[in-house]
């Protein structure tokens, strides 16, 4: 995907395998902001420190505009295709829509370890949050981004 060249079948491909992930990702999102959304309503939240708001409103925004940027490539074809012409699956729609979802996985990322620390804080105190925290981030790190960035590509040069 490093330049717009390349027929329509392997942009197509392409294109149906990134949309595939994000169908795969986005249900996560949507629960976690469901959930953070209804927090407000309940009484308890007025107990919460300082803080503790400040990691609610982190996790509550980063889950917004993740839902927002993994949405995207799927409104893009609504939207755009049939006002310009553009294929839907042009080469330069699928290098954007990669980074779309990137960039919707890092603030997933940012979510799901804040509403970690968060819940995790008001159970078991901040000590165990932040434990928790490096743990679940460690592995998000390793599984999302390690892997495929690191490993997979080292098994590829042997």
């Amino acid at each position: 995907m490093r330049g717009d060249t390349g027929d329509d079948t392997d942009a197509d491909r392409r294109f149906r395998a990134l949309m595939e992930g994000i169908r795969t990702t986005l249900p996560g999102v949507q629960v976690l902001f469901g959930f953070l959304l209804a927090i407000p309503f309940q009484t308890s939240i007025r107990s919460l420190t300082s803080a503790q708001q400040t990691t609610y409103l982190v996790a509550f925004i980063g889950s917004a505009l993740s839902s927002i940027l993994l949405i995207a490539p799927s409104v893009h074809q609504r939207v755009r295709v049939p006002r310009t012409g553009i294929a839907r699956r042009h080469m330069s729609h699928v290098r954007v829509a990669a980074y779309l979802a990137l960039g919707g996985t890092v603030l997933l990322f940012v979510a799901i370890t804040a509403a970690v620390h968060l819940v995790v804080d008001v159970v078991f105190g901040a000590s165990t949050a932040i434990t928790a925290v490096v743990g679940v981030a460690l592995l998000a790190m390793w599984a999302w981004f390690y892997l495929p960035l690191v490993s997979f590509s080292r098994s590829q040069d042997s």
